[in-house]
């Protein structure tokens, strides 16, 4: 018997969604230690827009830019999933659903940080 997907389910199979698209969208962009702000804040609004999506924080982070900077002939790199530090709240008919993206051990891994009713936030 197939079961229908959970309301929670879903709402993280949003935040996932989300998560590839801003990854495979902004992967590549070229970015310097003046242009990181405006990149955040177009990240952010740009995955604000996709739907349930209620809150993105992007920052770029400025010291493994500026390490990756100085080692470079270039003013600007490649933004890729090392220099960012992102969270996505995705809310779905009732679900909060929180997200990360942080580097552990090298690599930029996407998890669920939480997953509650929407009632029930602090």
């Amino acid at each position: 018997m197939d079961e229908s997907p959970t309301d929670a389910q879903v709402a993280c199979f949003e935040a996932g969604i989300k998560f590839g698209t801003l990854y495979h969208q902004f992967a590549g962009t070229p970015v310097s230690l003046e242009s990181a702000a405006s990149l955040e804040r177009a990240i952010e609004e740009s995955i604000e827009n996709q739907p349930h999506c209620v809150d993105v924080t992007v920052e770029i982070r400025r010291e493994e830019l500026e390490t990756e900077l100085a080692e470079s002939a270039a003013d600007y790199t490649e933004l890729t999933g090392r220099f960012l530090e992102v969270e996505i709240v995705v809310e779905y008919e009732g679900q909060e659903v929180v997200t990360r993206m942080e580097m552990e051990d090298g690599y930029p891994l996407m998890r669920v940080v939480s997953v509650r009713r929407s009632s029930e936030k602090e």
